[in-house]
């Protein structure tokens, strides 16, 4: 057997030339100091100390070398990839250092400031101002009454005195439902809920009934198909179309400012006699017809505004709904709120009230 070759020279392993070791390790430090950031050292320390990188496959060669020279040749790759994983860690600490610090610059937040990252939500118009006109009522002692959108017929259209060849029962007029022997509408005014309230309660009754209602309208600038009217009912002894004129007054004042007072023209509807349509004094040109000088725009220079219906309870509505029409009289009136918002908030166009846009909601806050 052959003995250990003991003149087995350690620099013919190309990879353990030191020559090539030194060169492994500068080009590792040099790529070091070059990395710009935390993720460009990532790929650094993969490239020059993975198990594939030249000072990994050196260290490799090592033992393949006859013990005398294994010493030496360790040492010298040792000392190179401790001279790499030291500037790795050195280079590390500076580079996550400049991390935070930029992190500190681009991602301050001043905490004094306002936040909008929620954005403050807005009720809609039509909620407020119908909450609004309530409370003016509830002010003077007047409950809020509710009802169904999906009515029965009788109570749309005969407890109110409107015949069965009344125009409003036709389908150019009123969304009937299916199947139509349920004789079921979706209400046309808010008139009902007044019906329902004289069936189940006994005078005295002061009631305000806001809501939305349903006609077969086109919708434009001044129509839809579905809007919000309010309508109010008084029943005691000795009402008086005085008493309606001086309730109807205190509620144009409330909605739109002292001195605004409304004015009668007769009329007719089947469920009040005497009837009368209501118009405001232009709260713009104050009934004066005229701007500095120019014919008034909102009025068109009639120095009123047409805002509803009212009149004093049919005495045939009273005795439909039970209540004795000899010993009780009533008043009721009604108007669109959603033209009472575009009255109050000059808002040209009925669409925007419907068509949910964020921007014109928000335009109003929390309250009207």
């Amino acid at each position: 057997m052959s003995g250990p070759n003991t003149d087995y020279d350690p620099v013919e392993v190309d990879a353990l030339k030191p020559e090539e070791v030194d060169a492994a390790r500068d080009a590792a430090l040099a790529a070091i100091a070059a990395a710009p950031d935390l993720d460009a050292l990532k790929q650094v320390r993969i490239d020059h100390t993975g198990d594939r990188s030249a000072l990994a496959l050196a260290n490799r060669e090592i033992g393949a070398l006859p013990p005398q020279a294994r010493k030496e040749a360790g040492q010298r790759v040792g000392q190179a990839r401790g001279a790499v994983s030291k500037a790795l860690a050195q280079r590390q600490t500076v580079l996550e250092a400049e991390h935070e610090e930029r992190m500190l610059v681009e991602e301050t937040v001043d905490v004094t400031l306002p936040t909008d990252r929620v954005p403050a939500g807005a009720r809609h118009p039509l909620t407020t101002g119908s909450e609004l006109i309530a409370d003016i009522f509830v002010a003077m002692g007047w409950e809020v009454a509710e009802g169904p959108v999906i009515e029965a017929e009788w109570l749309n259209f005969d407890a109110l005195n409107l015949g069965p060849d009344h125009p409003a029962r036709t389908m150019q007029d009123t969304f009937w439902t299916d199947p139509a022997d349920n004789a079921m509408v979706l209400r046309t005014h808010t008139s009902p809920v007044q019906a329902r309230t004289m069936l189940t309660r006994t005078p005295p009754i002061y009631v305000v009934c806001p809501g939305r209602v349903f006609r077969t309208d086109e919708y434009d600038a001044t129509h839809s198909p579905v809007f919000h009217q309010v309508e109010g009912l008084a029943i005691d002894e000795g009402i008086s179309m005085a008493h309606l004129k001086g309730t109807l007054d205190h509620f144009a004042a409330a909605m739109f400012g002292e001195g605004i007072t409304t004015r009668f023209r007769p009329s007719f509807f089947p469920f009040t006699e005497p009837s009368a349509e209501v118009d405001l004094v232009c709260f713009v040109c104050r009934g004066a017809r005229q701007v500095d000088g120019v014919e008034c725009r909102t009025c068109r220079g009639e120095g009123w505004i047409e805002w509803g219906g009212c009149g004093v309870v049919n005495p045939r509505v009273l005795r439909a709904c039970g209540v004795d029409s000899d010993r009780y009289s009533g008043f009721a009136f009604g108007m669109g709120i959603d033209r009472t918002l575009m009255f109050r908030h000059a808002i040209a166009d009925l669409r925007d009230l419907f068509e949910g846009d964020v921007r014109f909601t928000t335009a109003f806050g929390s309250e009207l």
